[in-house]
């Protein structure tokens, strides 16, 4: 009965805001654009049609902010003005009651509040469409940031996700773009983010891995997680304060270099994206802060992990292909690279695509990021997507998700700054170290214990081979001749491996002499 009732608020939303008439008017069937017409006469539908989609998300409640703010970095599913409009939606959700979150952290921990924490704010600090924060001080004295989830959220969030795939499915059946925008898989793909925010633990260990891996890079700072005080819906991380980076004037007062503070900013990004694999996929600004204490003065602080990005060692050396081609302006090895990585069809004329793709970027090289956009030339792009068929990747959606978020931040803090010239030259010193000298080694160490077992056995496998008997039995004949063949291919490999070994030394050998300071 109390998935009639939210269904049946879902309808009248969408008949308020008239989101009936900008689906109904994609559908191919011309019964159904009659039928837009007759249940849009004397209703206002004035506004702009993206609007009208922003304030019925926002009327909806969280979790269709949230499903808006995903659907927003989707701009190849749809047209800019929409995703403009969704691109606003915030997450102003009011604070959940302060005895709720006490009851919860009790309840998690099977004991009273007072005897968890030595004092424990009511007052929540920051409030989202998931969770909410409370400062704390633990019984040892340290000062600490409590994460609670929000009450009731997974019976909520399964009835609105049974409903979106019930939705997305008729999207998909009825309308003539439906095959297109894949809305059974922007939704499966929602699903997936939603369930992984819900669970505390995941993101602990998103901030942990996150924090690990940023040690070394002096220029951000992760929370440490306590592991003692974890619960599926209960997080617990060191407090860290600072200045929200939104507060431009703020930081300029307090004496941070705001030009350094936007090219550090690229740096953390291209250094999680390449060197990692593993990058914190919701940089807005709500998320970081900068810091103002003496000892990590200019540093950002990163925060909520709910939604972090992988990539694997071919998506990160594709990337990095394919940004080195684009800042070096070769539209020609960027067309090459979609072909050879199966994103557009095989029969695609290197030629067409590499113009597509001159035209799109060209306009905006050498500009700084006041006088340009990368959601445009994102969209540019994905309009000619489009036209060559080229497949969208999934894994590259967070990717782009996040790329956009920092040229915000960047606008916002530095609107000089050159985007492609601060990272370029890291992405070219990046893919030095993948095909040079010091990869190959750190390659061959990593194989070195499977050669060493395999060596030892060889002289016997050839021992009895070479005493097994002759066999009259073709088969059997062929099977030795294929064992015999494998052998060699195998030895063959085994004398490349080893003068390759060889030539690589000599070459480390020769830059080393010709490169003193490299």
């Amino acid at each position: 009965m109390t998935r009639l009732f939210r269904g049946a608020f879902i309808l009248w939303t969408v008949l308020r805001y008239g989101l009936d008439e900008l689906v109904l008017s994609s559908f191919e069937r011309p019964g159904l654009r009659l039928l837009t017409r007759i249940i849009s006469f004397g209703r206002n539908l004035r506004q702009p049609r993206g609007e009208r989609l922003r304030l019925a998300l926002e009327s909806l409640g969280p979790i269709f902010v949230k499903f808006g703010q995903v659907l927003s970095t989707r701009r190849d599913l749809m047209p800019s003005d929409i995703a403009d409009q969704l691109a606003l939606l915030q997450d102003r959700v009011p604070p959940f009651p302060s005895q709720q979150a006490v009851s919860i952290i009790e309840q998690a921990f099977g004991r009273p509040i007072d005897r968890i924490f030595a004092s424990f704010e009511r007052q929540p600090v920051a409030s989202a469409s998931i969770a909410q924060v409370h400062f704390a001080t633990l019984p040892e004295g340290r000062e600490v940031a409590v994460k609670v989830l929000r009450p009731g959220m997974l019976p909520l969030i399964e009835k609105d996700l049974a409903l979106m795939h019930m939705m997305a499915g008729w999207v998909e059946k009825l309308s003539a773009d439906g095959k297109r925008l894949k809305p059974r898989e922007v939704v499966a793909e929602f699903d997936t983010y939603l369930h992984d925010e819900l669970d505390l633990l995941r993101e602990a260990a998103n901030a942990a891995q996150l924090r690990r891996n940023m040690q070394g890079l002096d220029l951000v700072m992760i929370p440490e997680i306590v592991w003692d005080y974890c619960m599926t819906d209960v997080m617990v991380m060191q407090r860290m304060d600072g200045i929200p980076i939104s507060q431009v004037q703020r930081l300029r007062e307090a004496g941070v270099d705001i030009k350094k503070l936007a090219r550090d900013g690229v740096t953390i990004f291209f250094t999680q994206v390449f060197r990692d694999g593993f990058f914190h996929a919701d940089m807005h600004p709500g998320n970081i802060m900068v810091s103002v204490a003496p000892e990590t003065f200019g540093r950002y602080i990163s925060l909520d992990f709910g939604i972090v990005g992988t990539l694997n060692e071919v998506d990160k050396e594709y990337l990095a292909q394919n940004f080195t081609a684009f800042f070096r302006r070769d539209y020609k090895r960027v067309a090459e690279l979609h072909i050879e990585s199966g994103w557009v069809p095989a029969a695609t004329r290197v030629d067409e695509l590499e113009a597509a793709i001159r035209a799109c970027c060209e306009p905006y090289f050498d500009r700084p990021l006041k006088e340009i956009s990368l959601g445009l030339v994102l969209m540019r792009l994905f309009q000619t997507s489009r036209r060559f068929q080229v497949e969208i990747q999934p894994q590259l959606v967070l990717l782009q998700k996040t790329l956009l978020n920092i040229e915000g931040l960047g606008r916002e803090l530095d609107p000089d700054l050159d985007l492609w010239s601060t990272a370029k030259p890291f992405l070219e010193k990046w893919m030095v170290e993948q095909v040079g000298p010091a990869k190959f080694w750190s390659q061959l160490k990593a194989e070195a214990p499977h050669y060493a077992k395999l060596l030892p056995q060889l002289p016997r496998l050839l021992h009895d081979f070479l005493r097994q008997p002759p066999r009259q039995d073709a088969q059997k004949i062929d099977q030795l001749l294929a064992e015999q063949r494998r052998t060699n291919a195998f030895l063959q490999i085994l004398l490349c491996l080893g003068l390759g070994f060889v030539a690589s030394l000599l070459v480390l050998l020769l830059w080393s002499h010709l490169n003193p300071f490299y």
